[in-house]
């Protein structure tokens, strides 16, 4: 069995999406971040968070709106990008604390915009991609989109799906399941 310790942030983000191509001048840029600390030894989700990040190269259209359940009206309450990026630093030691997404498009998602946008990258080293764990602990040849993940491993889906504090509360279920079949690994390194 593979020893855990401490703290693990769940991250799952929503972006500006459209149906198609982004429209001229726009980008695709996170919206909300959604955060669940799950304990690493106990194998439980400790909290539940979520950030609202007002975008600056784009818009919340109504394909976005149907899918996440957020409106132009709602992000442009939430903090800037670097803001959020600094919220993750202090008050969730991102840069100290492993983390995990459902896939890799998160991780991505904020290489690119961090990027983009001379924020500092905000995490650490240790990611796990926790749709690829998932399909290792059950012996899935194909990986699993989070509902359907939440239907192998019998758990509820809780909250609004593509709502980002929703997503990560239950991909941190996903992680506890992976941790009680001593499945959990860092995927990612640097």
């Amino acid at each position: 069995m593979q020893e855990h310790s401490g703290l693990l942030n769940v991250v799952d983000i929503e972006a500006t999406c459209w149906t198609g191509s982004p429209p001229p001048g726009q980008t695709s840029e996170i919206i909300e971040i959604g955060l669940t600390v799950v304990d690493l030894t106990t194998h439980t989700r400790v909290s539940k968070h979520g950030i609202l990040v007002r975008p600056t190269r784009s818009t919340v259209g109504e394909f976005c709106t149907e899918l996440t359940g957020l409106t132009q009206q709602q992000v442009d309450t939430g903090v800037d990008f670097a803001e959020a990026c600094r919220i993750l630093t202090t008050d969730f030691a991102a840069g100290t604390r492993p983390w995990a997404s459902w896939g890799d498009y998160d991780r991505k998602q904020f290489v690119v915009q961090c990027a983009e946008t001379g924020v500092p990258y905000p995490f650490g080293s240790q990611h796990t991609n926790a749709k690829q764990v998932f399909a290792e602990s059950y012996g899935l040849r194909r990986r699993q989109g989070m509902a359907g993940a939440l239907g192998i491993a019998e758990l509820p889906l809780e909250g609004r799906h593509h709502r980002g504090e929703d997503d990560a509360w239950n991909i941190g279920a996903l992680v506890t399941r992976v941790l009680d079949r001593d499945g959990w690994r860092v995927t990612t390194e640097g």
